[in-house]
């Protein structure tokens, strides 16, 4: 059972979760079950058992705290909240129209939620009172029966961005270096896409999952509106007092010449430029976790990061978490990163909202999930887009320091892109 001090204040939410084994598929049972809700919430670590997905809206709280749950069934699994951040809410530029359909709420609990993870596999029904055992079993039977998905190839077409503009942004964005207001400034592009034919959340969901794109699969469905993608970023898990992180800046192509692969990988190793990127976010990892952590292990060399369509530098990141510090704080003290923003932070993003042309959204936002005892796990939505089932936009971003070439970085970007378009089937 959870709770928080009374003495705040605050008053209680009770939550009642059932939580049982299935043997089920848990992304064959979320195909069948999804039909019948409107909200869909997904955590899919495609690299570990670190599965979470969430079916229909029993609840959304403003913060955690205040919080009491009672829990039902043969696991001792707390509830399972879902939360998806924009990467500057307080930009006052628009979002696009898809972005706008969102709700602008903090923590959501599903009704009913697949897991896997370390303790296996089951199904999760949370309930603002004693849960019904008639929908425990009916939702078990119908993730039992459940068929084999199947991926959909979804035709579509891009309505490319201009070269031009990028490279006029990347000028503004290097004149501000070069003037000392910023040392690294993270811009991005994005691309209008449109369908041949209708598809759904489900169909994009499956291809992630399925194909080769390799990274956390992240989805929030919101009525018709949907945002989705495959990013390879963790920004924080904790469990326990136990974290977790990584800093991600600096990229190369791939290659599916294992030989090719480690060449451009080597280079990429030795590349000043990237590794001055990858050094923004090592530095800030170093001074943000040694405030509210302890026991801080950041090695002083990257590694590589091998994903489909490009190579990245990497380098892990492991501490314990002070007394006192919970996965929320630890979110808003990491997120924005310079991996996706720049350095300082704070310049770096009033910059970004002065160089491009539109509001972020959830693009570049932090996104995870959280439960009842305070662990979980929270990723930079990168490689991602939002769409509506006829048609969307999709989005990349790349780093820029003293030494970027516009048109080099507008053709990774182009690298980056074909993740999320990975997810229409093609």
């Amino acid at each position: 059972m959870g709770a928080t001090d009374s003495s705040k204040g605050l008053a209680m939410t009770r939550i009642y979760s059932y939580s049982q084994p299935i043997d089920s598929d848990i992304v064959d049972g979320f195909c069948l079950l999804q039909k019948g809700f409107t909200d869909q919430f997904v955590y899919y670590d495609k690299q570990s058992a670190n599965r979470y997905m969430g079916l229909g809206r029993c609840i959304a709280l403003p913060q955690m705290e205040g919080v009491e749950y009672e829990i039902e069934g043969p696991i001792d699994q707390p509830p399972v909240f879902f939360s998806f951040n924009r990467f500057d809410a307080e930009n006052p530029k628009a979002t696009d129209e898809l972005f706008e359909a969102f709700p602008r709420l903090k923590f959501m609990l599903p009704e009913v939620v697949l897991v896997e993870n370390e303790r296996g596999r089951m199904l999760q029904v949370n309930s603002l009172s004693p849960v019904y055992p008639g929908r425990i079993a009916r939702f078990a039977r119908q993730a039992a029966g459940a068929p084999r998905r199947e991926r959909v190839t979804v035709p579509f077409t891009l309505e490319r961005d201009s070269r031009e503009q990028w490279r006029a942004e990347v000028d503004a964005a290097l004149s501000a270096i070069r003037s000392g207001r910023v040392g690294k400034v993270v811009l991005s592009r994005r691309q209008r896409l449109l369908t041949e034919h209708p598809f759904s959340s489900k169909d994009l969901l499956v291809n992630l999952i399925d194909g080769d794109a390799r990274g956390t699969v992240l989805l929030y469905r919101y009525a018709d509106v949907f945002f989705c993608g495959c990013t390879p970023e963790l920004l924080v898990r904790k469990r326990g007092q136990q974290l977790e992180s990584m800093c991600l800046a600096g990229t190369c192509p791939a290659s599916e010449d294992p030989d090719r692969a480690r060449e451009l990988a080597s280079e990429l190793m030795a590349d000043e430029k990237n590794r001055a990127e990858h050094e923004h976010v090592v530095h800030f990892m170093r001074e943000v976790l040694g405030r509210i952590c302890h026991d801080v292990s950041i090695p002083r060399e990257p590694q590589i990061l091998s994903l489909r369509h490009v190579q990245h530098l990497h380098t892990p990141v492991g501490a314990k978490v002070l007394e006192g510090v919970n996965l929320p704080e630890l979110v808003g003290d990491l997120h924005p990163t310079p991996a996706v923003a720049g350095t300082p932070v704070g310049e770096a993003k009033m910059l970004i909202r002065q160089i491009e042309s539109y509001n972020r959204g959830f693009f570049a936002g932090a996104c995870g999930y959280i439960d009842g005892a305070g662990d979980g796990a929270f990723s930079v939505g990168l490689r991602t887009g939002v769409f509506d089932g006829e048609g969307g936009w999709v989005y990349a971003g790349c780093g820029i320091v003293e030494g970027s070439v516009a048109d080099d970085e507008f053709d990774e970007i182009d690298m980056k892109l074909k993740t999320i378009l990975s997810a229409f089937g093609e």
